[in-house]
């Protein structure tokens, strides 16, 4: 069952309010292109969907809103855990009735475009001016703006504990699992999901990508030829499959293995920098990808950058309301409060450039690895190949084909249409 939160300022207490305290909260630049007059409505109505863990820093960004715009309207706001990552797939049931603000990764975008689900955003120069070029960049299509920049940090690093690894035992993945494979703990990884797995092929001259269609991709992973093979790759996953001090698991069981202390290092993002922080203390460390050894070479491992964004329901019946409530979670303000309390990167050009990001090691290890990274692009029939191929790989081959038979079929279908 979805948890509902209702909030809501009925209108005569807001005059009541506004009565005894003329003070406003101050007006950041993203947010000021709305200020014109929006239309008066009794009753507002809004659903906001945002990830489960945001919901404590949603509460406190929409009283904030409240409070704002108090008197203007009667505002009954609801918030709905909705995942980022699936949040197309929820729409896509009926957007007439999905949420009038919603919080989404930015690999959704095409997809939300083309079905109609959002339009271009009003005065976008304002949001340009005060976001960071590749989150923009992330937000957009064709050069056209459809949804507002909210975070810069949807990738992943090494995440290691301090007691057991130094700097110079990092650089390296082969020599990390030997080291967690000596104390019987894990360095752990997910193979499960394409979005890690790319990190091994991404530095190799093999190539995944998504075709000018904007529905199909091209993959090269199979490939037979260059300094690096798609078998070389291959027998690199084997070897550290095998291994006794890697682990792949998911989201969960990376934070369960933290805790129990089963993990001493592990690739995962930025939004579980806060639990890992405080289980470690000051034993945390967070840095860039190691390499790792392939076709008798070190590979600097690769990965996805990603976005996440806030878009704005074209169905909304209070659309006015629902893009002024968007900018408001957008602003730079509200970006900062998501720091502290998600420990989530700011796109807000202001925000990120503050002292107190800049010394987050989490984002120091985000901007590190962004030499190494690329804005995920990539069709729907990727997913499911690589999962089916690492499974495989992790389970021993026990189907017993050939790697360069498992990689053509991996290929075969990422690429189909």
């Amino acid at each position: 069952m979805k948890r509902k939160s209702k909030i809501w300022l009925p209108a005569l207490l807001s005059a009541a309010l506004l009565t005894g305290c003329q003070g406003e909260s101050p007006v950041t630049t993203e947010e000021s292109f709305a200020e014109a007059a929006v239309p008066a409505a009794d009753t507002v109505n809004l659903t906001v969907w945002g990830a489960e863990e945001d919901e404590e820093l949603l509460r406190q960004i929409i009283d904030g809103f409240q409070e704002k715009y108090q008197g203007q309207a009667d505002f009954h706001i609801d918030y709905e855990p909705q995942s980022e990552s699936s949040c197309t797939n929820a729409l896509m049931a009926g957007l007439e009735q999905g949420a009038d603000v919603f919080a989404f990764a930015d690999d959704q975008l095409n997809t939300l475009v083309a079905a109609g689900a959002l339009e271009p955003i009003e005065n976008p120069e304002a949001i340009r001016n005060s976001n960071l070029p590749e989150s923009v960049l992330a937000a957009s299509v064709d050069n056209t703006l459809y949804a507002l920049p909210l975070t810069s940090d949807n990738g992943y690093f090494l995440y290691y504990n301090k007691q057991y690894f130094t700097e110079e035992d990092i650089a390296s993945l082969d020599r990390m699992l030997d080291i967690a494979a000596e104390h019987g703990k894990k360095v752990s990884m997910e193979w499960s999901s394409g979005w890690y797995v790319y990190s091994l092929f991404g530095n190799t001259g093999l190539t995944v990508g998504l075709n000018s269609d904007g529905i199909t991709n091209y993959c090269t992973w199979n490939s037979t030829e260059g300094p690096i093979k798609g078998t070389d790759v291959a027998r690199a996953m084997q070897n550290m499959a095998g291994h006794p001090g890697f682990l792949s698991t998911d989201d969960a069981g990376f934070l369960q293995g933290v805790k129990d202390g089963t993990i001493i290092a592990g690739i995962n993002g930025i939004w579980n920098a806060v639990a890992v922080e405080e289980t470690w203390g000051g034993s945390f460390g967070a840095s860039k990808l190691p390499s790792y050894a392939c076709a008798g070479q070190q590979v600097q491992m690769a990965s996805f950058s990603g976005y996440k964004l806030i878009g704005v329901n074209a169905y909304s019946e209070h659309r006015e309301w629902a893009a002024k409530l968007a900018e408001w979670i957008a602003n730079e303000e509200n970006q900062m409060l998501r720091f502290r309390l998600r420990g989530q990167g700011p796109s807000n050009i202001n925000a990120a450039a503050s002292a107190e990001v800049q010394s987050s090691p989490a984002i120091s290890a985000l901007l590190e690895q962004s030499e190494y990274s690329s804005l995920q692009r990539i069709g729907g029939n990727f997913w499911d190949p690589v999962t089916a191929f690492t499974a495989e790989i992790l389970a021993g081959n026990p189907s017993g084909i050939s790697l360069q038979e498992q990689l053509d079929k991996m290929t075969e279908g990422i690429v189909a249409p």
